[in-house]
Parts: C-alpha cells; sequence; structure tokens
C-alpha cells in the first residue's frame, strides 16, 4: 500500500505544480498570419481577405475570376474583358493614364497593378493598399494565383494551376508531329516585338518542341532587327492577323521559308487576347497555339502535295 500512495501523492504534486507553472508562463503567441511579397520585394501581410478589388492588369482581372472571387471585383482596367462579367464594371483607365479620383471613388480594398503602373505611389499616398504583381512566365503564373488566393481568402489556386497543367498536357499530344522541332517566330507587335524563350510563350514553345529564333536572355519580349528575323529564317511564323499583314511588305521577309510555303498561323482577335495575357488562360493559349499550327503545317503540305496524317487531333 505504501508504494501506491507515493505514487498518488507524487501525482498528485505533479499536478498541481503543472498548473502552477501553466498559470505563471506567459501566453502563447499568436498564430503567425500568411505573409507575401509583391514584384516590388514589399511584405504583405494578410489580415482579412479582400472585399472590394480593382485591378489594373487584364491577367490580374482573369486571376481574381479564376479563383471564384469575381463578385469582389469593383473596377477594372479598360482592357479586361474576359470573363464577360467584367465588362459591366466601372473601367478606370489603362497603365499609363489610370484615373486615381475613379478608383478611390470605388473604395476598393485591395489594388492590383502592374509593375509598370505610373499611379502606385500616389495611391499609396491616398492610404490604398497596392499589390503589385506582374506575370509573364509560368511559374509566375502559378506564384500569383497563389499569392491572390491569399489576399482574397480562396483555396482553388491549386486546383486552377492543375487544369492549367492539364492544358499543357493535351496540347502536348495533339501537336501535328509534322510541326517538332521547326524553327518558329513569334510576333508580339511591331518593331518587330518578338515572344522570347523567357515569356510563357517562349515556354509553350519549347514545351511544343519548337526552336525560337529569339536568343535567350533579352528578355520576355525583346524588339528585335528585322534582318535578324530574316537571316535566321523562320520555318513556322505566329502573329496576329493584323501584324501578319505588315510581314509581306518587310524588305526581304517574302524569301523567308514560312511565308514561301504558307507556314503561318494566324490569330484572330479574341485568341490574340489569349495569347497576349500570362494568367489563368495560359493552357489555353497552349491549346490555341497547336490548334493554328496543325491548321499551318496542314495547309502548307497541301499546296506542297504532301498528304495529311489523319490521326493528329484537331485541338479546340
Amino acid at each position: 500500500m505504501w508504494p501506491q500512495r507515493t505514487a498518488r501523492v507524487g501525482l498528485a504534486l505533479g499536478l498541481v505544480l503543472g498548473a502552477l507553472q501553466a498559470a505563471a508562463a506567459p501566453p502563447a503567441a499568436p498564430a503567425a498570419q500568411p505573409s507575401l511579397r509583391d514584384d516590388r520585394g514589399v511584405p504583405l501581410r494578410v489580415t482579412a481577405p479582400a472585399r472590394r478589388i480593382v485591378s489594373m492588369l487584364p491577367s490580374l482581372t482573369e486571376t481574381v475570376c479564376a479563383l471564384g472571387a469575381c463578385d469582389r471585383l469593383v473596377g477594372v482596367d479598360r482592357y479586361s474583358n474576359f470573363p464577360a462579367e467584367v465588362r459591366r464594371l466601372p473601367q478606370v483607365g489603362g497603365l499609363d493614364d489610370a484615373s486615381v479620383e475613379a478608383i478611390v471613388a470605388l473604395k476598393p480594398d485591395l489594388v492590383l497593378l502592374a509593375q509598370s503602373a505610373r499611379i502606385i505611389e500616389r495611391l499609396e499616398a491616398l492610404g490604398l493598399r497596392v499589390v503589385v504583381l506582374e506575370p509573364r512566365s509560368q511559374a509566375d503564373v502559378e506564384r500569383v494565383l497563389a499569392q491572390v488566393g491569399l489576399l482574397v481568402g480562396s483555396d482553388q489556386a491549386h486546383a486552377a494551376w492543375r487544369r492549367i497543367q492539364a492544358d499543357f498536357a493535351a496540347a502536348g499530344r495533339q501537336l501535328d508531329p509534322r510541326a517538332r522541332g521547326l524553327s518558329a517566330y513569334y510576333e508580339v507587335g511591331g518593331g518587330p516585338y518578338a515572344a522570347g524563350p523567357d515569356s510563357f510563350v517562349g515556354e509553350i514553345m519549347a514545351q511544343l518542341g519548337l526552336r525560337n529564333i529569339v536568343p535567350t536572355g533579352l528578355g520576355p519580349y525583346p524588339k528585335l532587327n528585322p534582318e535578324f528575323v530574316v537571316r535566321a529564317d523562320p520555318s513556322l511564323i505566329l502573329a496576329s492577323r493584323q501584324q501578319l499583314g505588315a510581314l509581306a511588305g518587310r524588305p526581304g521577309w517574302q524569301r523567308m521559308r514560312a511565308l514561301r510555303e504558307g507556314r503561318v498561323c494566324r490569330f484572330d482577335a479574341d485568341a490574340g487576347d489569349v495569347m497576349a495575357r500570362s494568367g489563368p488562360r495560359i493552357g489555353e493559349a497552349a491549346l490555341l497555339m497547336v490548334a493554328c499550327i496543325n491548321r499551318a503545317v496542314a495547309a502548307a503540305a497541301a499546296s506542297a502535295g504532301v498528304p495529311g496524317d489523319t490521326r493528329v487531333g484537331t485541338g479546340p
């Protein structure tokens, strides 16, 4: 009996001492709030999900909507046109002419801006919460989905990225095998400006097995010397219908294999919007690119009298 009694007394003393120590201990620190840094390196602390959002970049507008928070948008830039519901929102300008007064009047608790926007400091001086995000690569798109997900309190970022990856995989399966290994030039604007390997468009080209004529290290969308493109002599050219109208008139460009053999991929205005935005529709961009390339390759083969490959998918 004595050992048992001793054990009971020891246990009781231990409980009392434990309670006294717990009472004397300082209170536990609150759980850390999720934190992140925007593209300026400015640390941000998420205290509550944003409820009134102004987005000043189409890819950021589409990101908010892809995360299920489209109804939180109260204003957008003039180029945000997808999904359809954002077209009904107030437009507050663009990168160079955004209206500070119009943005303030919307009483946002979050303004999403590109790094090149001119009104960042003015908005911050007025006490508005500004987050600067400008995705350019696929890794940026994944990161920005996660960051905006934190800002709006959404758990859909991972699912959105999985959908993008599924589209990438489908695009690879659907590409005409005759297109793999072709040297390619993607013109994004007059100048000419091209999609470099570091852009999300250039990354898609590489994933499809195309050889981008633009060297690495020039930035996502470098301005090229037109003579450089002529000397590179790409086998495939991709551009908007509007841009392609100007290509043939440039000195020496008619001699390039792509134009000579008709291996040209034309994007209409709607497809051009998708191809220009490094946001949650980059998977759709890959599918659009493949469908366009398949048509161009098939047309060039038909004009040369080469039978087509009926096993190849046509894309969307």
